[in-house]
């Protein structure tokens, strides 16, 4: 018996071990076997990721990381030519879709909270935004107070939904959520005027005002400030393999510099389809993220 027992138990262990090694390289195995990697995208989070037409692949300052990735990727398996392909997500499915294997990885706007980090991971942060509010001129609205009473737009299972509802209990407001099922559908909302305000990443109302039919119609609030937070890679979560390659490939971005071209690239810098410039310079708080890469959440 006293010999049976240990022997037992370091059979268990083994079988242990040897589940939780199968785990930790899931990801690049499941690529490797497939010959693709799945990427999350989004149709209308310009500049992160968005489509110029139904027929075509994203773009935008999230892809481009994502595809060094990629390329990142090709190395480490010796796949010259692995096959990339996208899947659209919503805010409301990104992390089910994720947990499940239907993507590898998110590479859109998604925020990097304390919260989520219970079922996925991220890497270090490549950029950090403002949540305000973006109203018509013509409005009359200058603040979170002059919200009451009005119909507020926001999109269905973001992190500002949560932050208006806080905001309204906290002041004990009447503010009526509307929802739409992506950025563009949302601020739909605020453009047919059955929403007042739009409640949302700065940077991300920036490029749907610069891109709107009448930008000059528009204005974003930058004196409100609901809080600020990090956008992310989402990755799932017990993969240290291909976690950390994923890590090295944007940090190493950063440290290179080649984040900041990026940057650049989309956020000072004319882009597609009508050529607007967003001119969204660098933020202290941007540029210290690629300084001191970090995957800290809120």
């Amino acid at each position: 018996m006293n010999f049976r027992l240990p022997l037992a138990v370091a059979l268990g262990t083994a079988v242990l071990m040897a589940n939780a090694v199968a785990q930790d390289s899931d990801t690049l195995r499941k690529i490797k076997e497939s010959g693709t990697i799945q990427i999350g995208s989004r149709d209308s989070s310009i500049p992160f990721s968005y489509k110029l037409g139904s027929a075509n692949e994203p773009i935008g300052f999230s892809n481009d990381i994502c595809l060094k990735i990629v390329d990142a990727v090709k190395t480490r398996l010796g796949l010259p030519q692995l096959r990339v392909q996208y899947t659209t997500l919503t805010s409301t499915n990104r992390i089910p879709l994720m947990q499940n294997g239907t993507v590898d990885l998110d590479c859109a706007t998604t925020t990097n909270s304390v919260a989520r980090q219970q079922q996925v991971d991220f890497a270090p942060s490549h950029f950090v935004t403002n949540i305000t509010v973006a109203v018509k001129k013509s409005s009359g609205i200058h603040s979170l107070a002059d919200l009451s009473g009005k119909p507020v737009a926001t999109v269905t299972g973001s992190t500002s939904i949560q932050l208006l509802r806080s905001y309204r209990k906290a002041e004990n407001i009447d503010v009526q959520e509307v929802s739409g099922k992506d950025t563009a559908d949302a601020f739909l909302l605020l453009a047919s005027d059955r929403a007042a305000a739009y409640v949302l990443d700065d940077v991300q109302l920036a490029g749907l005002i610069a891109t709107a039919p009448n930008p000059s119609d528009y204005t974003i609030l930058k004196d409100v400030v609901l809080r600020q937070e990090p956008y992310g890679i989402m990755l799932r979560k017990n993969d240290p393999q291909f976690k950390a390659l994923v890590d090295q490939t944007v940090s190493g971005l950063m440290k290179s510099g080649d984040m900041a071209k990026l940057y650049a690239k989309w956020f000072t810098s004319p882009i597609p389809p009508s050529n607007v410039n967003l001119n969204f310079p660098m933020s202290d708080a941007v540029r210290d993220a690629f300084q001191n890469p970090n995957n800290k959440g809120v």
